[in-house]
């Protein structure tokens, strides 16, 4: 293995960060919005549901695609795009013609068979590994519990049997590992709305370590991911970003952070948890709640947030539109609008309406809450300019041009620090400003 510590281009530095293993280091100082670095997905794959709006090779969100004349399941932006993912499509072209609705392969099984066929094709190191290389991943296999062991098992009999004609296989011990760093070192590809595109390895991104209160925002243009500073970052200072959604309390954060990455975060908000209280606000009642009855409130609201991510793949959008306000409805007589658990039941809900164009339902929800948003998230925080965004369009939409507008700029505010002031989502923005 190379040693650590040393200098790489552009001010950055991979090192042994004490307590965490490898990280990420400044060798200067950067300021709030600046480009710490870029880095190409060493490969990726677009998520099903948005073939035929994004181009299956760059993810560039455009009409008039053109479809693969063979399988006429995957979309391109022209003939350049489609050659350029030829090596990766035709893992899929073949069998998405003979499996025909029975293809399904699990995202995560697409992107280790594209994995493969990279390892193959290109086993030199890419542009894509200069700090770090897909083969150091960390696979944390000593602390896979067998429910875990059992989904990668599961993982490996679909890529046998989705992928036969261009694929070799190792043996299945390194499948196991390889299924293994997938599931820690993968990234979710999201629009400005955070909704999702796809999946992809960024293996330079995903040397830094985690924290609750990062420094760094990882954004994407197409499948480049491009990290920015959130906070002012010194000379020396180690470079942070966050792997969870920050929203949530400590424990719920931790309980998070241990199941899929298998560590506890040591940072300044999950030692002092200043921010817990704010987070599980309850209300001011005559006669206020004991302990015992908060507790039981949130091991509640902790069930049914599980209990509607698994409804969501098969109850209809009216029932889970049920599960949200009977929910609020019981937790609203312990709890604040602004505590945590309340404001994900009301995002769940606002997903539904704006599934099924109930706008003035979606804004309802969305109005409520903005503003505690704003409270509980870090500065310059996507979730909070996503919901800017979707409030503007939805003022937009129901005639309300003056909020619209206002809505909009906040969004780009946050925006052009997170994605950088050129890029195409800014640019779409502005000109649903000057279109209305």
């Amino acid at each position: 293995m190379r040693s650590e510590a040393v200098p790489q281009p552009g001010g950055l530095e991979r090192f042994a960060s004490p307590g965490k293993g490898r990280g990420l280091r400044a060798l200067r100082r950067y300021a709030v919005g600046e480009l710490l670095f870029s880095c190409p997905a060493y490969t990726a794959v677009l998520t099903v549901s948005e073939r035929g709006s994004h181009c299956d090779c760059c993810f560039a969100r455009k009409e008039g695609l053109s479809k693969c004349g063979r399988c006429k399941q995957a979309f391109y932006c022209n003939v350049e795009c489609q050659k350029e993912d030829w090596p990766m499509h035709k893992l899929e072209c073949s069998a998405m013609c003979a499996f025909g609705q029975n293809w399904n392969p699990s995202e995560t099984v697409r992107l280790t068979a594209r994995i493969l066929a990279k390892q193959k094709i290109h086993p030199e190191r890419t542009q894509s590994e200069k700090l770090l290389a897909v083969k150091e991943f960390e696979s944390h296999l000593d602390k896979l519990d067998n429910e875990k062991r059992e989904l990668i098992q599961n993982d490996i009999a679909a890529l046998h049997h989705f992928y036969s004609k261009h694929l070799e296989y190792p043996d299945n011990a390194a499948l196991v590992v390889l299924f293994a760093q997938v599931n820690c070192n993968g990234f979710t590809i999201e629009d400005e709305e955070l909704s999702h595109l796809g999946s992809a390895i960024f293996p330079d991104v995903a040397l830094m370590n985690h924290s609750c209160c990062p420094n760094v925002i990882v954004t994407y243009k197409g499948t480049l991911a491009e990290v920015r500073a959130v906070k002012e970052i010194e000379p020396g200072e180690e470079v942070f970003t966050s792997y969870i959604d920050l929203l949530y309390p400590t424990e719920d954060r931790n309980d998070r952070l241990r199941d899929s990455y298998f560590f506890t975060c040591d940072c300044r908000e999950c030692t002092m948890k200043e921010k817990d209280k704010e987070k599980l606000k309850i209300r001011k009642l005559n006669d206020p709640p004991s302990s015992e009855a908060v507790r039981d409130m949130i091991r509640y609201a902790r069930n049914v947030i599980e209990e509607f991510r698994r409804a969501k793949h098969y109850k209809s959008p009216s029932e889970l539109l049920e599960i949200c306000e009977l929910s609020l409805d019981k937790m609203g007589a312990v709890f604040e609008d602004s505590n945590v658990y309340m404001l994900h039941m009301m995002y769940q809900a606002m997903g539904v309406c704006l599934y099924v164009q109930d706008w003035e339902g979606a804004l309802h929800y969305g109005q409520k809450i903005i503003r505690p948003y704003s409270k509980h998230y870090p500065s310059y925080s996507l979730n909070v300019a996503s919901m800017w965004l979707k409030l503007g369009r939805l003022y937009i939409a129901l005639d309300d041009r003056p909020a619209g507008d206002k809505a909009l700029k906040k969004a780009i505010a946050i925006m052009e620090v997170a994605h950088g002031k050129d890029h195409p989502y800014i640019s779409e923005i502005k000109k649903e400003l000057e279109d209305h």
